[in-house]
C-alpha cells in the first residue's frame, strides 16, 4: 500500500551522471544481437545490504543475463529508481548505465524510452535521460486517484468475496512484512504491489489491475530532495496495514475494512 513519505536527506546516487563513469567515454561495443543472444552476460541480482551495511549501488550488482536482457534492464532501472540510486533531476547516459550493467547502450536506451513513456524520466537530447523531479503535491494527487479507484473496489469485494479466497492471500501479506523488516525499499515495493494486484484481481477486471498497478508504481518513485523517502519503521507500519486489512476481510468485518482502506488512502501513502 505504500508510496513515498516526505523526503529525508540521503546519500548521493550510486549511478554516475553523464560524463562521470567509464561508460560515458563511448557507446557500448556490443551489438543488439549480442545483447539478446551473446555470451558473457551475468545474472542481475536485486539485493539489499545486510543489517548495518550500506545498500549496493546499481553498478555494484552483477550484470544482467543476455536472455531477455531488455526486460531485465528495465527491471533493474525501475528498482534503481525506487531505491533512490537514480536521483531526481540528474541526467544519466545510456552508455554509462550500460557499462554498469554489463550490456551495450542499446537495451538501456530502449528501457529508458519505456520509462519516459511511464513518466519516470525525460529525454535530454545528446545527453541522456533526466529523472523527473516530483514533489509532495504529485504524490498527494496520485494517492487521491488511487483512493478513488481502489477504495470502492475493495469495499465491494469485501461484501462479495468469501473468506477462504481472502485467506489465500495470506502468503502475499506475510511477504510484505518480511520485506519491510529487511528495510529494503525496492523489495518492499515489489511485494507491496503484488499484494495489491492480488486483491484487485479478485474483481476480474484486467484493465483495473493494470491502471492501478501503474499508479502504484508511480507513487513509489522518490521525491526530489532525497533518494529515499521511507525508512524501515515506515515500511513496517505499512506492511502491518496489509495484515490488518486481510484479517478484517477474512473475518467479514466490513466496518474495520472500510476504516482501514479509507484512512490509508487519505493518509497519502
Amino acid at each position: 500500500m505504500s508510496g513515498p513519505r516526505p523526503p529525508r536527506p540521503g546519500s548521493p546516487p550510486a549511478v554516475p551522471a553523464q560524463g562521470t563513469g567509464p561508460g560515458a567515454r563511448g557507446r557500448g561495443a556490443r551489438s543488439t544481437a549480442q545483447d539478446e543472444h551473446g555470451d558473457g552476460g551475468r545474472q542481475y541480482a536485486r539485493s539489499c545490504a545486510p543489517a548495518g551495511g550500506s545498500a549496493p549501488g546499481i553498478g555494484d550488482r552483477p550484470a544482467v543475463q543476455r536472455a531477455s536482457v531488455r526486460g531485465q534492464v528495465l527491471d533493474a532501472l525501475r528498482t534503481a529508481l525506487v531505491a533512490g540510486e537514480l536521483a531526481p533531476g540528474e541526467v544519466y547516459s545510456a552508455p554509462a548505465l550500460g557499462e554498469r550493467l554489463g550490456v551495450s547502450a542499446t537495451p538501456v536506451r530502449e528501457a529508458m524510452q519505456q520509462l519516459a513513456l511511464e513518466g519516470a524520466v525525460e529525454v535530454v537530447p545528446n545527453r541522456g535521460f533526466r529523472v523527473v523531479e516530483r514533489g509532495t503535491r504529485e504524490l498527494a494527487e496520485l494517492a487521491e486517484i488511487r483512493g478513488l479507484i481502489e477504495v470502492p473496489v475493495m469495499l465491494r469485494l469485501a461484501r462479495t468475496v468469501p473468506a477462504d479466497r481472502w485467506a489465500e492471500l495470506r502468503p502475499l501479506a506475510e511477504a510484505t512484512v518480511r520485506a519491510a523488516s529487511s528495510g529494503c525499499r525496492a523489495t518492499y515495493a515489489e511485494t507491496d504491489r503484488a499484494f495489491h494486484r492480488a486483491v484487485l484481481a479478485l474483481a476480474d477486471n484486467a484493465q483495473l489491475v493494470r491502471i492501478a498497478d501503474d499508479l502504484h508504481r508511480r507513487a513509489q518513485w522518490p521525491l526530489v530532495g532525497g533518494p529515499l523517502s521511507s525508512g524501515r519503521a515506515d515500511l513496517v507500519a505499512d506492511a502491518a496495514e496489509h495484515t490488518a486489512l486481510l484479517d478484517a476481510l477474512i473475518a467479514g468485518d466490513l466496518g474495520v475494512v472500510q476504516d482501514l482502506v479509507r484512512e490509508h488512502f487519505a493518509g497519502a501513502l
